[in-house]
């Protein structure tokens, strides 16, 4: 009996360690689901307010206020089309030795100013960001549209 003294006080260190280990792991994943939302909101937001300015509802140059967006989001603009009223946007958020590049576009219903049933001055609307992640180096890439 005298050999099984203790076992227990080993068995409780153990499960201690364990669940340390499992929470230093999960840090780095709950930081990448951290930026990837805050990454589809700077997309999002940039977007839409490119496209407010496509319409003409603000003043100025879409891809500026879709940059300046960003910026305020803690993303970078990090490229931006402008087609008639609907404009895409991707931004590039930093985590974990990651690039994540999220691309979003807007626009008014029925992506122009002039289609029938539309007002000229229909708020734009977000149409589902998509995302891929890319290695610091450049030398990876993986999509997801």
């Amino acid at each position: 009996m005298r050999g099984e003294s203790g076992s227990g006080s080993v068995l409780g260190i153990a499960v201690v360690a364990v669940v340390i280990a499992v929470a230093a792991l999960m840090i780095p994943v709950i930081r990448v689901l951290a930026a990837v939302g805050q990454g589809w909101a700077a997309a999002d937001a940039s977007a839409l307010a490119a496209a407010d300015v496509a319409v003409g509802i603000q003043p100025g140059d879409p891809c500026e206020s879709a940059a300046d967006v960003a910026a305020s989001n803690g993303a970078r603009l990090d490229g931006c089309v402008v087609d008639g009223a609907v404009v895409t946007v991707s931004v590039e958020v930093a985590v974990v030795g990651f690039r994540l590049s999220i691309r979003a576009t807007a626009g008014p219903p029925g992506g122009s100013v002039g289609h029938p049933g539309a007002s000229a001055l229909a708020p734009p609307r977000a149409r589902q960001p998509s995302w891929s992640v890319t290695e610091m180096s450049g030398r990876r890439r993986h999509d997801r549209e």
